[in-house]
């Protein structure tokens, strides 16, 4: 049996993470998980994070609130999936408060970075499958949805957290794939599936 390993979908809103991650989860036999959100207690901060009626939410509140729900995560089901031989698949990661909070809010993302090694420890995503599309198909695809808090934030905002996306992939390569999602969905999870293989051996 192979090592377990976890591994981490990033990207913007509608690039195509959730879908992505679930077939992958499935191919893998993994334990199919997401930040924020993958909790009980979780669920209740996602809440909050994402109601559009939270208008007056402080960005470093925010950027605490999502820890705290990365902390209870990790404890809850990363490591126990992992701690019982089970490779862990999931849906946003760290690297999103990096992208989101760091350089999308403009916090320090030094300082945003020094919050969430307190709350993951050394529990970071071996693999992080960066998902990319046109701006025009992500604006196709959010056109049929109902935008949460994050998703209403504005062009220069989701701007910001792709180029800071950008960024981390390219100062870290080894553990970062870009992936063009904008193609059929069966040929970007073998485009993925290969990757993980390559990456991984799994």
């Amino acid at each position: 049996m192979s090592t377990p390993v976890y591994i981490a979908f990033e990207g913007a809103e509608g690039c195509g993470k959730s879908t992505q991650a679930r077939r992958l989860a499935g191919a893998l036999d993994a334990v199919l998980t997401r930040e924020t959100g993958g909790t009980r207690i979780g669920q209740r901060l996602r809440a909050i994070l994402h109601d559009t009626d939270v208008t007056d939410l402080n960005d470093h509140a925010e950027t605490l609130i999502v820890a705290a729900d990365r902390a209870q995560h990790l404890a809850e089901v990363v490591r126990p999936a992992l701690e019982s031989g089970r490779h862990v698949v999931s849906d946003r990661s760290v690297y999103s408060t990096l992208a989101y909070q760091g350089y999308g809010r403009g916090l320090p993302v030094a300082d945003v970075r020094s919050i969430n090694v307190w709350a993951v420890a050394d529990t970071w995503p071996d693999l992080v499958l960066l998902l990319t599309v046109p701006d025009n198909v992500t604006a196709r695809r959010m056109s049929k949805r109902e935008l949460d808090r994050f998703e209403r934030a504005g062009d220069d905002f989701h701007r910001r957290v792709q180029n800071g996306f950008a960024e981390m992939a390219a100062a870290d390569p080894d553990r970062w794939v870009i992936v063009d999602a904008s193609g059929p969905i069966d040929k970007v999870s073998a485009t993925i599936r290969r990757a993980v293989s390559e990456r991984l051996g799994v």
